[in-house]
């Protein structure tokens, strides 16, 4: 957002509408308006640029060049304010000039020698002197606008308006005279629609600086509008969009006399970055400009020629039709989307309402009627409609603000009556107002009911001392009304503010206008004690920790998961929470689970080189069919790990290396856990597990299956393209989480070595591993001397090629005493009563 300081010190010298905007200077403003306004990104120095003698002179002669066609001598008057330049007798100073425009009696702005042209200032500095054209001594130049820096025009001079004294600084006519101009960041505005205008600024800017601001008497939600001669050009509105267009006014008028604007209308819009077209288009900006809600004039007889054989402009406010198509203002033909606003005739679409108008109905110089429209459309609306299409212009720009609809016909009034007199058009029409805003919304002249505070409440807030007069006078600068009992407030806000509906709405705009930088600087109090333990949160570091020494790698994938995952791991999407409004194509679902995810990597490690490798996630899944009382959505906190290895990488089965991990974490957090067999598919969790080779997963002594693990289904595996020797687990966290052993508990190593040896049993095929394992564990537990430190763990599974009703597990047993030395045969006792327990109760041989 661009604003002119001389701009606003115009209009508080028009309105009085404010104290002087830069009582301290240029710097000191600036620093106001950052620490209290919003962050500032550029001050240009406009004035600097037309330092110098840029003079507003009279041609007084002007006689054709003799030694060339195109060329003319002229003598102009600048009332002597040039020093060093050459002059007749009369005082007058000769400059050659081949402009078509140029004339006697015109004037014009002239650049004497040792000026910098404007439009080079700040890139490759242009410094004029006095030298000969075709044998006739030129002083400087006479300037086009776009010499001046106004424009691109350069196909004559610039002809000043007005009656300007010969010798009068351009900069000073102008109004450029120590101009700065000032842009401010447009995210500061966000929320506030009213500080896309210079009015709005003006007003912050008084506020900020304690002075009080009374807004023009034209600026009020009922204005009076001029008389109309006549109602020669009948106008009629249709709105079919209430809710999205909740107000809009429009009002024809005639005996338009297009034209260039005026110049100081012109250079006013070329400042601030508005190039001007014409005298009508120019003022719709212009105000918009100055209170931040744009504007937009229609030929009134281009309306009425895109209905067959009508006589009366017909404006409908609808969504596109099927395949509508729409040529706009800027020659783009674009199919609006199917939810845009659409300004039509009865027939046909002539305007992307609040973000572009059509070519067809343009306002251009032979325009003799117009109809000008100020409206208010739904800003979340136009903001999809501006993204889809590409198109960003000044309208949009303000409409995704939200702009007040209290304001519309104020805005419509005033340049009802700026149209009159600068073009000399008239009124032609009633004024349209279709209006669907709540009648007490109109009554109170304020979108929202007043707010009810006291200064104590304030004051707690901001840490402040402030008395309810003082706040009341804060508010009232900014021309909210007050009401004050006591301590306490009402505030009402302004019509034009879109903001304020809580209490705490107002403690911001109290520090705000007070200064966020005069708050006390005092840091709170805070307690010495200890923060408590998280302990979900250690259990997932402990988890990291642990699966990272052991050589697992952690990933971190998105939460949503395309569809076509869920398919080809078996999952049901109707379990699962899709996306209405999704970041892509292929983020369609909430996931069910976090193999899936981890399972969709493999295949690229693989491809990079890696031949062995396990990654694991920690996350939330959340399933349709798992909910609480209250209807709403469970969610669960997973583990969830991927073992993969080419098939020449390693021997064995991958179940086993997955379990590794699996029981790695278990003795960590001090659990020992069994393993079941899957009787069929219960969760989301199981669907890519082979049953036949999956488990479930037991903390040991309880009921209940906390996880799962095994090896996946062929399906699986050739749908990711994934090594046969891939295994997984999924599991909870909060398990682990309740586990007593969260801390690192030490286990010192006996001094005296250890005594290893393996013990295989021979056990019918269907025995599971799981029954040996832990009854080789029970009978440790009995057989082992005290004050011994054992470890069990498995070996090999073999099967014997002409033997397929038994198989062969052999497990190694270490141990080692804290007291002595174990001998051999202390071992072997032990294994032989293993051998004796596994024959009576598995009917087990050993090998």
């Amino acid at each position: 957002m661009k604003i002119s300081t001389n701009h606003i010190r115009y209009y508080q010298q028009k309105y009085q509408w404010s104290g002087e905007p830069m009582p301290d200077g240029i710097d000191a403003l600036a620093q106001k308006i950052g620490a209290q306004l919003g962050a500032i990104e550029e001050i240009i120095d406009d004035g600097s640029v037309y330092d110098g003698d840029i003079i507003i002179v009279r041609v007084v002669s002007c006689e054709q060049h003799p030694n060339a066609d195109r060329l003319h001598v002229c003598k102009v008057d600048d009332g002597g304010k040039a020093a060093n330049v050459t002059r007749d007798e009369q005082g007058y100073v000769q400059v050659v000039c081949g402009a078509p425009n140029v004339r006697a009696g015109m004037l014009a702005v002239w650049l004497a020698p040792g000026v910098t042209v404007p439009s080079t200032v700040g890139k490759e500095p242009f410094v004029l002197e006095a030298r000969e054209l075709r044998g006739q001594m030129s002083n400087g130049m006479m300037a086009s606008p776009k010499e001046l820096g106004l424009g691109d025009n350069h196909e004559g001079i610039l002809e000043v308006d007005g009656d300007a004294a010969p010798g009068t600084l351009f900069a000073e006519y102008y109004d450029y005279a120590g101009d700065y101009i000032i842009d401010i960041e447009n995210k500061m505005f966000t929320h506030r629609p009213d500080c896309f205008g210079m009015m709005g600024v003006a007003r912050e800017i008084a506020g900020i600086q304690g002075q009080a601001f009374k807004s023009p008497d034209w600026y009020t939600m009922l204005p009076v509008f001029p008389a109309a001669s006549t109602l020669a050009l009948p106008l009629e509105v249709r709105n079919e969009l209430p809710d999205l267009v909740p107000r809009f006014t429009a009002i024809a008028m005639s005996n338009i006399q297009i034209a260039p604007s005026p110049v100081w209308l012109q250079t006013r819009l070329n400042r601030l970055g508005v190039r001007p077209i014409n005298n009508v288009v120019d003022l719709t900006n212009y105000f918009m400009i100055l209170t931040g809600q744009p504007l937009h004039a229609y030929d009134y007889d281009k309306v009425c020629a895109q209905d067959a054989q009508s006589t009366v402009a017909t404006l409908v406010v609808r969504k596109p039709k099927q395949g509508e198509k729409i040529t706009l203002l800027n020659g783009k033909e674009v199919e609006p989307r199917s939810e845009a606003i659409m300004i039509a005739t009865r027939d046909r679409a002539i305007g992307i309402g609040g973000v572009m108008g059509g070519g067809e109905t343009e306002v251009d110089e032979t325009t003799k009627n117009i109809i000008i429209e100020c409206a208010t459309f739904d800003m979340y609306s136009i903001r999809r409609t501006s993204m889809a299409h590409g198109l960003f212009t000044d309208a949009v720009t303000r409409f995704n603000k939200g702009q007040s609809p209290l304001q519309n016909l104020a805005v419509l009034a005033k340049i009802v009556d700026d149209v009159t007199q600068v073009v000399g058009g008239k009124v032609a029409s009633a004024v349209i107002d279709d209006n669907h805003l709540p009648q007490e919304a109109m009554d109170r002249g304020s979108l929202y009911a007043p707010v009810s505070v006291t200064a104590q409440f304030v004051n707690e807030r901001l840490g402040l001392n402030l008395s309810a007069d003082e706040v009341a006078t804060l508010l009232r600068n900014v021309e909210f009304k007050v009401d004050l009992q006591d301590d306490g407030l009402t505030i009402t806000a302004p019509f034009w503010r879109t903001d304020i509906e809580l209490s705490e709405d107002i403690v911001e705009e109290v520090g705000r206008l007070y200064g966020f930088d005069h708050l006390p600087l005092e840091l709170p109090l805070r307690s010495l004690e200890p923060a408590h333990r998280n302990r979900p949160l250690e259990v997932k570091a402990r988890i990291r920790q642990t699966l990272s020494r052991a050589g697992a790698n952690e990933v971190l994938t998105y939460s949503f998961v395309h569809g076509n995952l869920l398919d080809k791991v078996g999952q049901d999407k109707t379990a699962a929470f899709r996306l209405a409004n999704a970041l892509s194509p292929d983020l369609q679902y909430y996931r069910l689970s976090l193999t899936p995810s981890l399972l969709e990597r493999v295949r690229s490690n693989i491809k990079a080189g890696y031949d062995e490798f396990a990654l694991f996630e920690m996350g939330k899944i959340h399933e349709m069919t798992a909910g609480e009382d209250d209807g709403l959505p469970m969610e669960f906190d997973n583990l969830a790990l991927v073992y993969a290895a080419k098939d020449s990488a390693k021997s064995g089965a991958a179940f086993y290396e997955a379990r590794a991990y699996l029981e790695y974490i278990a003795k960590e957090f001090g659990m020992q856990l069994e393993y079941a067999a899957v009787p069929n598919h219960v969760w989301s969790t199981d669907a890519p597990f082979d049953l036949s080779r999956s488990a479930l997963v037991k903390i040991k002594g309880e009921d209940t299956a906390f996880g799962v693990i095994g090896e996946l289904k062929a399906d699986v595996l050739a749908a990711l393209k994934l090594p046969a020797k891939t295994a997984a687990f999924e599991v909870g966290i909060m398990p682990m989480a309740n586990a007593p052993q969260l801390l690192a508990a030490y286990t010192p190593l006996p001094k005296f070595p250890k005594v290893s040896q393996d013990i295989c049993l021979k056990v019918t095929a269907d025995t599971p591993y799981q029954q040996v394992f832990a009854l080789v564990q029970q009978t440790l537990a009995k057989t082992v001397p005290q004050q011994s430190l054992t470890d069990l763990a498995p070996v090999d599974i073999y099967q014997r090629p002409d033997d397929t009703a038994h198989k062969q597990i052999t497990l190694r047993i270490s141990v080692a005493s804290y007291d002595r030395t174990l001998t051999d045969a202390e071992v072997a006792h032990v294994l032989d009563d293993i051998a004796s327990s596994a024959q009576e109760t598995l009917h087990a041989e050993r090998i």
